[in-house]
């Protein structure tokens, strides 16, 4: 695998984390969970380990693992609090 194959791999899952969090705020769940089933099989070569990047490409990939923690946020910012709603109607029961 190389530089570019590594770029391809973030590049995709910025993608579709960005598609989630859109899916997330729209309160469509069918396509979220499409999705994050999507993002857990691209994201299968990066948990085997990756080449290490440098110079400009490693930037870019800095640049693109703020932009994969961002979509996280975003997301995390739509189903936390349903979370605790959750939790708390299982509390009361």
């Amino acid at each position: 695998m190389n530089a570019n194959d590594v770029l391809a791999i973030y590049e995709n899952l910025a993608g579709l984390t960005g598609q989630m969090t859109h899916a997330a705020k729209a309160g469509d769940w069918h396509e979220y969970a499409q999705l994050n089933m999507e993002v857990r099989a691209q994201a299968a070569p990066a948990a085997a380990g990756l080449p290490a990047l440098t110079g400009a490409k490693r930037l870019t990939k800095v640049d693109l693992l703020k932009q994969l923690m961002a979509n996280d946020r975003a997301i995390r910012d739509v189903t936390e609090p349903w979370d605790d709603q959750v939790d708390r109607a299982l509390q009361a029961h």
